[in-house]
């Protein structure tokens, strides 16, 4: 529903900005079922301008697919906005910034792409988004000419928060006419549906200003044309697991089922639906047997860790200066676990494990309450819990050149 609402206090902060109520509100209400749109000051110029769009197009040698271009809901070729870096980033598909001129004074819209990446600002408030909503998320940029018209009405595959930056936006949000669609099931699929579905009275009807906030949940049609000047927008594009998902994980797990690697009956009928019976009924009971086996031993929630992990980056360290530190570490420095930074910690008699994506780092078991006190929240280097100051600064050193911890 079009609703105006007003900022509350949140434990997600990142969350809380966007939307301006209470989590549990947005979570019952609006999480993937209902468009939620929040206008509330101030604007949103600490996480991206005008300026800092022309930084990035001229100073940041940006390359595709970073970056692409739109005129009239169709993409532009790429070399008619890219170039060569010239001597020395002997490279063709460069950012051109006299192109991107030509192209956005003639109306076409410009896509800054993976901002969640490129521009320090945005990256750490999605760091922070992320870990409020539990899935990843995606940041770009659309700057849009006045009185031009990106992309025709369609949908996402994913859920998107869109906020207004500079200029005025007028949107227009129709209902799904594919309801929770994935990822391999995009408007084109159903593009009659959804035309048709543009030509109706829209669900919200609005032009968007500086601090305005469009939560809208994936499948919903949208369309937006810029009003009177240069129109930015951010969209944040979420990428929500499912049930789908969880599925997913489980017919993985079925492959180490015996049972359903048997092959059906020799000489079975396929046109006869009946002959598949017995067959359907072992395989909805080996199915039970699999989800049983699954809560028990979590495999289906790792598969989906795993799933996360893949998708989400850690906040980046700095090498130079992690080396510098862990050479003259001082047994006051304060540290604290690397933000997003996936992972699990186990522990037996002996050792205990932090368990990352693409290592395991292991320490005898007396190091155990300090790891689990780092991964809650900051401690002084030569002070950790359960050891003592010299075995203190020899864990933390271990753990910034791993990369799990950083200094505060």
């Amino acid at each position: 529903m079009n609703e105006v609402v007003e900022r509350g206090p949140s434990d997600r902060p990142a969350l809380a900005r966007l939307t301006g109520i209470p989590t549990s509100d947005f979570a019952e209400r609006y999480w993937g079922e209902q468009p939620l749109l929040a206008r509330h000051p101030p604007a949103f110029e600490d996480l991206f301008s005008a300026s800092a769009a022309d930084e990035l197009i001229t100073d940041r040698a940006l390359r595709t697919p970073f970056v692409r271009m739109a005129a009239e809901g169709a993409i532009l070729p790429p070399d008619s906005f890219t170039g060569s870096g010239g001597f020395g980033a002997e490279v063709a598909d460069q950012l051109d910034s006299a192109k991107v001129l030509e192209q956005f004074a003639g109306g076409a819209t410009l896509v800054l792409q993976g901002l969640h990446r490129t521009w320090q600002p945005i990256a750490a408030f999605t760091r922070q988004l992320v870990s409020d909503l539990g899935h990843p998320a995606q940041v770009n940029a659309y700057i849009t000419p006045a009185s031009s018209r990106g992309f025709d009405p369609h949908y996402d595959t994913h859920d998107v928060f869109v906020i207004q930056i500079a200029g005025a936006k007028h949107w227009t949000i129709h209902e799904p006419v594919h309801r929770h669609p994935l990822a391999d099931q995009p408007w084109s699929d159903h593009r009659d549906a959804v035309a048709e579905q543009a030509r109706n009275t829209p669900l919200i009807d609005e032009v968007f200003e500086p601090g305005d906030v469009l939560y809208l949940p994936r499948g919903w049609i949208h369309s937006a044309v810029a009003q009177g000047g240069t129109s930015i927008h951010l969209t944040i594009g979420v990428r929500a697991a499912t049930r789908h998902d969880l599925l997913a994980c489980l017919l993985a797990a079925a492959k180490n089922d015996p049972a359903l690697r048997r092959p059906l009956p020799l000489g079975v009928d396929y046109a006869d639906a009946s002959s598949l019976d017995a067959d359907l009924a072992a395989t909805v009971t080996s199915a039970h047997h699999l989800v049983d086996a699954a809560a028990d031993d979590g495999a289906i929630a790792a598969g989906l860790q795993r799933v996360f992990q893949d998708a989400v980056r850690p906040a980046p360290v700095p090498p130079l200066a992690t080396v510098d530190l862990m050479a003259s570490l001082d047994a006051a420095a304060t540290l604290g676990w690397r933000t997003a930074l996936s992972g699990r910690i186990e522990d037996d008699e002996k050792t205990v494990r932090i368990v990352l994506p693409r290592k395991t780092i292991t320490l005898p078991a007396e190091a155990s309450a300090a790891v689990h006190a780092l991964r809650t929240q900051d401690q002084p280097a030569g002070a950790l819990p359960g050891l003592d100051p010299q075995s203190s600064l020899v864990v933390s050193r271990r753990l910034l050149r791993e990369g799990v911890l950083v200094p505060r």
